[in-house]
């Protein structure tokens, strides 16, 4: 089988296809079904769009069947009304109940955040997730050493962060790096990859939109990935595959309390040209 193959009883010969191939690698020949050019199957991204754009199935690309593809839901589609309101509702959970996130409930909150754009279509967004509490406290306990030694070595960025305060709660108690979360997803990619970095925190923001619809909330862990940036013990407690890097983290879990109200936000600041 070629790049795609042609259903010629279902094709219209519209050109849709053509049309929406990002690579323009569909070519509408002169009896109207389309064909791939030259270099075709080594050009190809894999996204999808000629499959997807067909309104009647004709076209079938070798890694994708418009059969195994499932079908638009049109009642399903947000409404700008839902839209803001979900984004609205939407909140940074830092207060989380002690009950465990079941690691299917989490796979498929992967899953759905694995719809996320990424350069290319390359897909480079690899995932750790932890969810043993030993390990979770082990590597926030990490982060605030590397906090101790921010304060030391660098006052002038531990400053402005309040770098301080978290060790002074830790020290009494209070866990202000994972807050208690019983999970934390770390998005990593190979470093030397350029798409790597964008992708994995458009990943990530995909799966804090999508935690809300299991019930789950989530927050950027900022710390957390400050420390597996730039601590070396905490890369290697991370122990992520040879030249990777951590993109972004999440804390995840239930919330321990529910929003009542939408709050405001500044007016957006526009520039029109």
């Amino acid at each position: 089988m070629s790049l795609f193959s042609i259903d010629v009883q279902k094709c219209k010969r519209d050109g849709l296809c053509a049309a929406e191939c990002p690579m323009g690698l569909i070519d509408m020949q002169e009896e109207g079904f389309p064909n791939p050019v030259p270099s075709a199957e080594e050009l190809c991204v894999n996204c999808g769009h000629c499959v997807a754009v067909c309104p009647h199935g004709a076209l079938a690309l070798k890694t994708m069947k418009p059969e195994d593809c499932p079908s638009v839901n049109k009642q399903l589609i947000l409404t700008p009304e839902h839209a803001e309101h979900f984004l609205r509702y939407r909140r940074s959970i830092r207060n989380y109940r002690s009950k465990p996130v079941d690691r299917g409930v989490i796979g498929e909150l992967i899953r759905m955040a694995s719809y996320a754009p990424s350069g290319h279509n390359l897909q480079p967004v690899h995932w750790l997730a932890i969810d043993d509490p030993a390990e979770l406290s082990r590597l926030a306990g990490l982060v605030i050493g590397f906090m101790r030694m921010m304060i030391k070595d660098h006052p002038e960025v531990a400053g402005p962060m309040h770098f301080d305060r978290v060790v002074n709660a830790w020290e009494k108690g209070f866990d202000r790096i994972l807050r208690g979360a019983p999970n934390v997803l770390v998005a990593h990619g190979v470093q030397s990859l350029g798409t790597a970095q964008p992708s994995s925190i458009i990943a990530l923001t995909y799966l804090e939109l999508a935690a809300t619809s299991l019930g789950l909330g989530t927050c950027w862990a900022g710390y957390f990935n400050a420390a597996a940036t730039f601590y070396p013990p905490m890369m290697e407690a991370l122990a992520l595959p040879q030249g990777h890097q951590s993109f972004g983290a999440m804390m995840v879990g239930y919330p321990k309390y529910v929003y009542q109200r939408l709050p405001l936000r500044n007016a957006p600041k526009i520039r029109w040209r």
